[in-house]
């Protein structure tokens, strides 16, 4: 069994490598729901993710031997980065096996500690089978990205940096994927504080531990599908669902229009970067999954390593669901002026144009008729309905996309 004498070691050998991250106070998240909340941001460690703690932990307490036969690791990204560098600094060699979509920015913080990398499957689990594989074929040690007690210890020393800062913390909430954060997490704070509360949060997309720990038996998913690619999980380990079993008090998921959200809101209002798994605790306290009502509590952003073209995605799509940006299709008459006189109207209201394509081709114009598509930057939702008035009164034939 781990206990917090093991989490407390590791902590040492953590000492001169891994940041004790910052634990600031989140005050419109606070303000809102009338308690304390606080970011403890996992997203500012070395590699952007606490998965070095665990990794670093791991590859410390391997013999030299072991070391010098090389590492090997499956992972959707952090934990993989955890491992490479942990890897370089010991100076043994790494492999590591990733799911072939692993966005872009996660491949090449791994590739630039010096770690071959194998791109293999559609998700975390064929990889790790894949690199499973490898591993006995060519005589190496597997570092396992949750279910292995240095890891776990590893990782759950981010609870003794937590209580240091605010001793009388009520709960704190942490993303699930395999499991190894929450149950480190967990046996930390629980050996400190029994009465504190540790509420887990799953994507909607990769229900695996939720279900299992209903059931109280693992339940592996049928498939994965969610943005928080950290946390994408499918198969349920049973070491990590005892531990959970026994020391989670609830756990609770989020869909990932809402992890798309809190991503939105952490970069906006707390200038962080944050990854779908690192803002899927925080989503949970935003669409009140969990009772944080006059309380004290701390929600984990674990992780900082989000792919550009997705941060893009999720920035647009959340300018359009706020109401600062707005898509039209609008259909024009075909002649000189026609787009000017459109243009007259956006420039009255006071909104601004940023993108514009014209189609005088599509089969389902008329004669005549040209179809143009237009991106503007308005000021809410009034503003919106005002222009789409002033639209309506000119006679244009629109639809908003």
């Amino acid at each position: 069994m781990i206990t917090v004498d093991n989490i407390k070691e590791a902590q040492k050998n953590l000492e001169s490598v891994v940041e004790a991250t910052p634990m600031t106070k989140a005050p419109i998240l606070s303000e809102n729901f009338n308690s304390e909340i606080y970011l403890k941001k996992e997203n500012l460690q070395l590699t952007g993710s606490f998965k070095l703690r665990g990794a670093f932990n791991r590859i410390a307490n391997l013999s030299k031997e072991k070391r010098d036969r090389g590492v090997v690791a499956a992972s959707a990204g952090n934990h993989a980065q955890g491992v490479a560098f942990s890897a370089q600094h010991f100076g043994c060699e790494a492999t590591i096996f990733m799911p072939e979509a692993t966005p872009l920015t996660k491949v090449s913080g791994v590739k630039s500690y010096g770690a071959n990398v194998v791109l293999t499957g559609e998700n975390f689990d064929e990889a790790y089978e894949a690199s499973m594989k490898f591993c006995k074929e060519h005589n190496k040690e597997f570092i396992h990205p949750f279910a292995d007690d240095d890891v776990i210890a590893g990782q759950g020393t981010i609870a003794l940096e937590i209580l240091k800062e605010v001793p009388d913390l009520k709960q704190i909430i942490v993303p699930i994927g395999g499991g190894g954060l929450i149950a480190g997490i967990a046996i930390a704070a629980k050996s400190i504080n029994p009465d504190i509360k540790i509420i887990g949060v799953v994507a909607s997309g990769a229900r695996g531990m939720k279900e299992s720990y209903k059931a109280q038996m693992p339940i592996d998913s049928v498939s994965v599908r969610t943005i928080a690619d950290g946390i994408a999980v499918r198969d349920v380990n049973p070491k990590l669902l005892n531990i959970i079993l026994e020391y989670v008090d609830h756990i609770v998921e989020v869909s990932d229009n809402e992890i798309a959200n809190a991503v939105l809101f952490l970069l906006e209002k707390h200038k962080l970067v944050v990854e779908g798994a690192g803002a899927a605790a925080t989503a949970a306290i935003m669409h009140e999954k969990v009772d944080v009502e006059d309380s004290k509590v701390c929600s984990i952003i674990s992780g900082g390593n989000i792919d550009v073209t997705m941060l893009s995605q999720i920035i647009e799509k959340g300018l359009v669901k706020s109401y600062r940006k707005m898509n039209l299709l609008i259909t024009l008459r075909d002649k000189p002026g026609s787009l000017t006189e459109l243009s007259e109207i956006f420039r009255d209201c006071g909104a601004n144009i940023v993108q514009i394509d014209y189609d005088r081709d599509s089969i389902k114009l008329e004669f005549g008729e040209a179809h143009i598509t237009i991106a503007l930057e308005t000021k809410g939702e009034d503003h919106q309905r005002e222009i789409k008035e002033k639209l309506k009164q000119n006679g244009y034939r629109y639809k908003q996309i």
